[in-house]
């Protein structure tokens, strides 16, 4: 007996349904979980946990922040690079910014809730306070000595090429000091809450300032990760942070130094990436090795 093609067409449905349910939703899910159970994919696929004196403390594929309950660095344990997810390495959250190298001007609301750091002032903060934490020189170009993107809006009477009327230091405000006095001549004013320069025609120019072109305060301890969860920083970054852990440790600084040699991975299959120090791994190592006073 010949089906009506509705139903006939309804059954072939179904049958493919349940086809793919089955290869899909069943057969593919397990033959991932009998891959992740191959010697040498098992750790990797359980997370990479690590284990300190039986307890789970992390995991190696995970940053996590080495603070105390009020978010200042622990000064004993060597710092992770910054994580702009959620709260810092929240793996639920995992994303970027979305800010680029055009975010310099500061959204600075009447309402301290409601302001928001440009990418550059984030930088300019993080590194002026990775300066102060280590004992160096954390100046960065396009940064003021307070830790705040060092930008400019200069209004002209005429748009872009009239006499300049009025110059705004965009990302600073009472009762700090302007970064600098004057700009061709023309006083140098701090913005006021809830004031947008840019919509009132100022054009944004960025100042550099003298400090050095290299800072001594590496790029990862100051930018964020795409992922913002990776958990190693860079061998530069690593290797900043030696005397500081050393002197709360009592140790000698070569001997860290080696630690950090030791705990140094170089490029994934010899040309991918770039040689990294894996934090919670080599603040594990730390605390076998050279127990805090």
């Amino acid at each position: 007996m010949r089906l009506p093609t509705w139903l006939a067409q309804h059954l072939a449905a179904l049958r493919a349904l349940l086809v793919f349910t089955v290869l899909l939703g069943l057969a593919y899910p397990l033959a991932l979980v009998a891959v992740g159970r191959l010697p040498g994919l098992h750790d990797k696929a359980d997370g990479s946990l690590v284990t300190a004196n039986g307890t789970t403390v992390g995991s190696a594929l995970i940053g996590q922040s080495f603070t105390d309950a009020d978010g200042n660095p622990v000064p004993r344990y060597f710092q992770s690079r910054p994580s702009a997810t959620g709260d810092g390495y929240d793996p639920t959250s995992t994303a970027a910014s979305n800010l680029g190298p055009e975010s310099v001007v500061d959204t600075i609301a009447t309402d301290p809730a409601g302001s928001t750091p440009s990418l550059l002032t984030q930088v300019c903060a993080r590194s002026k306070a990775v300066g102060e934490l280590e004992g160096v020189d954390g100046r960065r170009p396009y940064c003021t000595s307070d830790g705040v993107g060092a930008v400019l809006a200069v209004f002209r009477a005429d748009g872009f090429t009239g006499r300049i009327t009025r110059v705004v230091s965009v990302n600073q405000t009472a009762p700090a000091t302007p970064f600098v006095a004057s700009y061709q001549g023309v006083p140098v004013e701090l913005t006021k809450p809830g004031e947008d320069c840019v919509a009132a025609g100022g054009v944004i120019t960025p100042m550099r300032g003298d400090a050095p072109a290299d800072p001594a305060v590496p790029s990862d301890a100051v930018t964020a990760s795409a992922s913002g969860l990776d958990p190693q920083i860079s061998p530069a970054y690593a290797k900043l942070q030696v005397n500081r852990v050393a002197r709360e440790r009592g140790a000698d600084p070569a001997a860290v130094r080696r630690l950090v040699d030791e705990y140094t991975t170089g490029r994934s299959l010899g040309f991918m990436g770039a040689p990294g120090v894996n934090v919670l791994e080599l603040n594990l190592a730390l605390d076998r090795q050279f127990p805090a006073r």
